[in-house]
C-alpha cells in the first residue's frame, strides 16, 4: 500500500489547524488504497496552537507532530518535518486552510503519471495585495536568480516523490529554500490548477521583513549572480565617471571662464560612494552567511515530539 505523508508548518494557526487535519483525513478516505500521516511541525507559534496539535495527537495516530525550539522560519519548519517523513508521497501544504487539502490527489496522480513534483496553480489568488505582490516577486527572482521555468507557478502546496525530499534533506545549511532546493534537484516539474480558498480566520503569518529575509535566503544561497551583478553595476559606474571626466575637461577647455561645479562634484561622489556602499553590502551579505554556515549553526532545533518513536525512519539519513 503506498502511503502519503502531509507535512504542515504551523504558526498562529491555533483556530485552523483541526479543520485541516479533519479535511486531510476526509479525502482520504475516498481512497482506501492509500495509507496516510500527517506531520505537524510547530515552529515555535506564540498561540496554543501546541495544545491543539497535542490533543490531535492522543486522539488520532496519523497525526505526529515535533515542535521547535525557537521560531526558525517556515522553510526550516518544512526541513524539519521532512526529515521524519515516511510516505512515498510528500504532500507540503498550509496550515490556515487556503490550500484545498481535498485537491491533493489531482497533484498526486499527476506525479503518479511521471512526474517528480507537482505543485498547485491557482488561477485566482485569495490572499490581499501584499501577499499577491510578495508571490509576484518571488517568481520573479526565481525566474531570474535561480533560472525558474517561466512556464512553471511555485507555491506552498504541492506534492513531490519520496527521492526527491530525501535529496532535499541533504541540504545542512541554515538557510534552506525549499523552492530552490527543489529547483535544484530536478526539472521534471508540473502545474496542476486547483482553487485556492480565502482565509477564513487569522492572518498571515509573513511580514515584509520575513519575505525580504526569505528573498535572501534564495539568491544568496542558490546564486551567485548578484555577485556578477554587482559587477556589471561597478563596470558601468566607472565608465560613468571616466566619460564624465571626459566631459567636464573639453568643458573647461571650451570654456576656460567657467566657475569649478561643486554641485556636480558632490552629486557623483554621492552617487559612486552610494554604489560602492550597496555593493559591499551585497559582498558582505555572502560573507556573513558563509561564516554563519562555517559555525554550523542549525537549520531547526527540535523541543519535543509525539508519536514519533525511535523505530521511525528518517527521511534522506541513516540511523545512528
Amino acid at each position: 500500500m503506498e502511503k502519503i505523508s502531509f507535512v504542515i508548518p504551523c504558526y498562529g494557526s491555533e483556530s485552523t489547524i483541526e479543520n485541516v487535519t479533519v479535511q486531510i483525513k476526509q479525502v482520504m478516505n475516498t481512497r482506501k488504497e492509500f495509507d496516510y500521516e500527517i506531520l505537524l511541525v510547530n515552529d515555535c507559534s506564540p498561540d496554543n496552537v501546541w495544545s491543539v496539535i497535542t490533543k490531535l495527537c492522543e486522539k488520532d495516530a496519523h497525526i505526529r507532530a515535533v515542535k521547535l525550539a525557537k521560531n526558525f522560519g517556515q522553510h526550516s519548519a518544512l526541513m524539519a518535518g521532512y526529515t521524519f517523513v515516511t510516505g512515498d508521497y510528500i504532500a507540503t501544504l498550509d496550515d490556515d486552510g487556503q490550500t484545498p487539502a481535498e485537491e491533493v490527489f489531482k497533484l498526486v496522480d499527476k506525479v503518479k503519471e511521471g512526474y517528480d513534483v507537482a505543485y498547485g496553480y491557482y488561477a485566482e489568488r485569495k490572499d490581499n495585495i501584499f501577499r499577491k505582490f510578495g508571490t509576484m516577486m518571488n517568481n520573479k527572482m526565481l525566474e531570474m536568480m535561480i533560472e525558474k521555468p517561466k512556464e512553471v507557478h511555485l507555491t506552498s502546496y504541492f506534492v513531490a516523490k519520496r527521492y526527491i525530499i530525501d535529496e532535499i534533506t541533504k541540504y545542512q545549511n541554515p538557510y534552506p529554500y525549499i523552492w530552490g532546493l527543489v529547483l535544484r534537484t530536478t526539472k521534471n516539474i508540473v502545474n496542476v490548477e486547483i482553487k485556492h480558498k480565502e482565509r477564513k480566520e487569522g492572518k498571515s503569518g509573513y511580514t515584509f521583513a520575513k519575505l525580504i529575509n526569505l528573498w535572501l535566503n534564495g539568491f544568496t544561497a542558490f546564486s551567485v549572480k548578484p555577485l556578477r551583478l554587482a559587477t556589471g553595476v561597478g563596470a558601468c559606474t566607472s565608465v560613468i565617471g571616466v566619460l564624465f571626466i571626459i566631459f567636464t575637461i573639453v568643458k573647461k577647455l571650451m570654456n576656460p571662464e567657467l566657475a569649478p561645479g561643486y554641485s556636480s562634484l558632490m552629486a557623483v561622489l554621492l552617487f559612486i560612494g552610494g554604489m560602492l556602499m550597496v555593493m559591499i553590502g551585497l559582498v558582505g551579505e555572502y560573507v556573513g552567511r558563509i561564516y554563519i554556515c562555517i559555525n554550523a549553526s542549525p537549520q531547526y532545533v527540535i523541543g519535543e515530539q509525539l508519536n514519533i518513536t525511535e523505530n521511525d525512519m528518517v527521511c534522506g539519513k541513516e540511523k545512528e
